[in-house]
């Protein structure tokens, strides 16, 4: 029933930290005293990784919302949730959200951090040269 209005309001305080993180990141490099490791030109900024959850946790929330509205859960009218009608829907939405809801931005955010891993792995392995075609090594 309510299930995506977790990973939503992950979704939301993400997008608010990838905002500040990025301002943040902006106001570093042009002062060139503030420029760190975190900054350098071959690694991925963390603001760009935390979109990668923004847009994961997002676009999963738009479907599992969209999958709500076609079964009837979610209703363009107040309390939009038709569970929210009824105190005893309420709690069995409660514990859906708390029960559901909290596993699925849990695994999102799992895959995101191996993403991240991944990728942080990827950026520290040195760029080995390429051979030049039509060449033959001896």
């Amino acid at each position: 029933m309510g299930c995506f209005i977790v990973p939503v309001t992950e979704a939301v305080v993400t997008t608010a930290a990838t905002k500040i993180l990025q301002r943040r990141e902006n106001q570093a490099e042009k002062n060139p005293a503030e420029r760190t490791e975190l900054f350098a030109e071959n690694k991925i900024q963390f603001s760009e990784k935390l979109k990668w959850l923004n847009n994961m946790l997002w676009g999963g929330s738009a479907l599992l919302c969209f999958e709500h509205i076609w079964h009837g859960e979610v209703v363009p009218y107040f309390p939009f949730l038709t569970a929210m009608s009824d105190p005893a829907d309420a709690m069995e939405l409660f514990h859906e959200m708390g029960t559901v809801g909290v596993s699925m931005s849990i695994l999102v955010t799992a895959v995101w951090a191996g993403m991240v891993a991944v990728s942080n792995m990827l950026e520290k392995k040195p760029l080995a040269p390429q051979p030049v075609r039509g060449r033959r090594e001896p």
